[in-house]
């Protein structure tokens, strides 16, 4: 069986949500690592039919936030189902998409420029997510721009409501921290205060609380000052100078090496270096804030090829790793057990749901915060319920256990290192061998037949493959 290449290897599993011989095949046509990576900086290059076919499986997902809003005060879909809906498709567009660089970073930028699922404008979170997925790899001051400005972010932030007589310093005071400079930039209070009030204005209509406004009369007018940035703000709309204020926090040196932290910490190491981190920064800073050139500095630094194997996956990217290594093909849902409905409840449960965190701040980026002993117990119950099959169940195809094992006859030691190629895209280690011949008291030269293996020991079998460090590793 062909094996990727340690390179291609290692491109496939920090810019997808996993491995797959498809994949393989696919960073192979492309000419190699580094051009499979340019191809899919160009997202709308990439044919996605099937993927984008999913959508319509979730009708509201389709619909604008005053449709939305209706059919939850009408009873046709509940908010709550309407926001589930909004995670099931992501999680099936992450096992599905042939855009997996593009859906990586639709997580990353989600995570830091963080919106619920849940948040008190669910109705307006799928047009949230639309415009970051419009936006992933532009540059960051586009993105800063329409996500701040956005009535789902907004709401969430209490920015909304806030006005020049009762200013709300929420939203101002997690630009500067989680989006953009970060804490030891040297801001003040008094520059939080002034964040707030360039913010001040923009309203969402409580008679039509789907409909996004602008009241002049409500933005503060007067000069303010954060960080560098100084201001006359002498005009009551003041939406011009929100987003000379935004372009100049995203142009920040604090922004531009925050940025390059937070990236290197997602696809080189929890702990990446100054070397890269300034490299980066200046790729970041010279290109306009460019994510592609910020992303393309990242890989060329030397620091990444050597970071083979060096993050762990976190729950999330371990349920739709091992969902497309099993090649999982969801159907669409027609029960509240079938995969595209329940799958969001699997995620769930790991602790890591899409959109699920319930703070400001986003899922932990660093591997540490996910290697406790109970995040290992819930991945390795997943891994077993999905090896066998049992859940869920229906509403998707994939193959019986012992069908993906090697036909004919085979060592035990062979079997476990043909599983090893086939769903992680490498030979099995001595250790993974050794685990499985515990797990079956099976000796390695003992004689494995497909045909009479039964499914209940090929589930151990891949269950040991996948509980391997060199599934949970990336």
């Amino acid at each position: 069986m062909a094996l990727p290449g340690k390179a291609a290897r290692h491109m496939i599993n920090r810019f997808s949500y996993g491995y797959t011989a498809g994949l393989q095949r696919a960073v192979a046509n492309a000419g190699g690592p580094e051009q499979w990576f340019e191809s899919q900086l160009r997202p709308s290059k990439v044919a996605d039919t099937k993927a984008n076919a999913m959508k319509a499986w979730y009708p509201y997902l389709r619909s604008s936030a005053k449709v939305r809003r209706a059919a939850d005060h009408a009873g046709k879909r509940p908010s709550w189902e309407q926001s589930m809906d909004l995670v099931r498709w992501t999680i099936l567009r992450r096992i599905t998409s042939k855009r997996q660089l593009h859906e990586t970073m639709v997580d990353f930028w989600s995570n830091l420029l963080h919106v619920p699922a849940f948040d008190d404008g669910w109705m307006f979170r799928v047009s949230y997510d639309s415009m970051i997925r419009k936006y992933a790899l532009t540059t960051f001051s586009d993105l800063l721009v329409h996500a701040t400005l956005h009535p789902s972010l907004g709401l969430f932030l209490n920015s909304v409501n806030s006005t020049k007589d009762d200013t709300n310093e929420n939203h101002g005071r997690e630009l500067l921290e989680l989006h953009t400079v970060g804490l030891g930039a040297g801001y003040t209070e008094a520059m939080v205060k002034d964040s707030a009030r360039i913010l001040t204005g923009y309203h969402i209509e409580p008679w039509q609380s789907t409909k996004r406004t602008y009241r002049p009369g409500d933005h503060y007018v007067g000069p303010v000052k954060v960080l560098g940035f100084h201001d006359a703000n002498a005009d009551p709309d003041g939406r011009a100078v929100a987003k000379r204020y935004l372009r100049y926090l995203a142009k920040h040196p604090a922004t531009a090496k925050r940025i390059a932290t937070r990236l290197a910490q997602r696809f080189v190491s929890d702990n990446p270096s100054s070397d890269l981190v300034a490299a980066a920064a200046h790729a970041y800073t010279t290109s306009g804030t460019s994510i592609k050139a910020t992303l393309r500095a990242i890989i060329h630094h030397p620091d990444f090829a050597a970071s083979v194997d060096g993050l762990v996956r976190t729950p999330s990217q371990d349920a739709v790793a091992t969902y497309r290594a099993l090649g999982v093909v969801p159907r669409k849902p027609r029960k509240g057990d079938h995969f595209g409905v329940a799958v969001a409840y699997v995620l769930g449960d790991m602790g890591e749901s899409p959109f699920g965190w319930p703070a400001p701040n986003g899922f932990p980026e660093v591997s540490a915060a996910w290697a406790s002993v109970g995040r290992m117990r819930s991945s390795w119950d997943m891994h077993f319920f999905t090896a066998g099959g049992y859940w869920p169940s229906k509403g998707v195809s994939r193959l019986k256990p012992h069908l993906y094992l090697p036909a004919g006859a085979v060592r035990l030691d062979e079997a476990v290192d043909y599983l090893s190629r086939r769903l992680l895209g490498r030979p099995a280690t001595e250790a993974c061998v050794t685990a499985a011949t515990q797990l079956t008291e099976l000796k390695a030269d003992d004689v494995v037949k497909r045909a009479t293996f039964g499914d209940w020991r090929a589930v151990q079998l891949i269950t040991t493959v996948l509980n391997s460090p060199e599934h949970l590793r990336k």
